[in-house]
């Protein structure tokens, strides 16, 4: 497992973040004693598939999977600490209201919302995480 940290723009409203790129050994001692599918985000760096895990000793991981376009395996799995993957899926359910507003005022146009926010997030930790591979 590496670890590396991923600065965001100033206007992204993020600090620094602390991101783990586990191995496919890390995945499976940290998937040990079972995963929750939590949600999937699609966007153009990739299919991000959001779950925690634990592993055989009860420990509490909190992992995202990348999916590169037309791949079966997944290119990288993630690991984040809690507080930064609460923010992902505040962001996520946050959207979910945001799209029910927009469709009820009627706006055709498509607006930069919560959901563009995490996959904007997700770039950057993306292309920090392509300098370890």
């Amino acid at each position: 497992m590496e670890t590396f940290t991923v600065g965001f723009h100033q206007e992204d409203q993020m600090h620094n973040m602390t991101v783990q790129l586990l191995s496919e050994e890390d995945f499976q001692q940290h998937t040990e004693g079972g995963t929750r599918h939590l949600f999937e985000l699609d966007t153009n760096v990739g299919f991000f598939v959001f779950f925690d895990a634990v592993d055989e000793k009860g420990k509490e991981s909190y992992l995202v999977l990348r999916y590169e376009e037309n791949e079966e395996d997944p290119s990288a799995c993630y690991g984040f600490e809690l507080r930064d993957f609460y923010q992902f899926t505040a962001l996520y359910l946050n959207d979910l209201e945001f799209s029910e507003e927009v469709e009820t005022a009627g706006e055709e146009e498509e607006v930069y919302g919560p959901v563009h926010h995490l996959a904007h997030l997700m770039h950057h930790i993306v292309e920090e995480g392509k300098k370890l591979e």
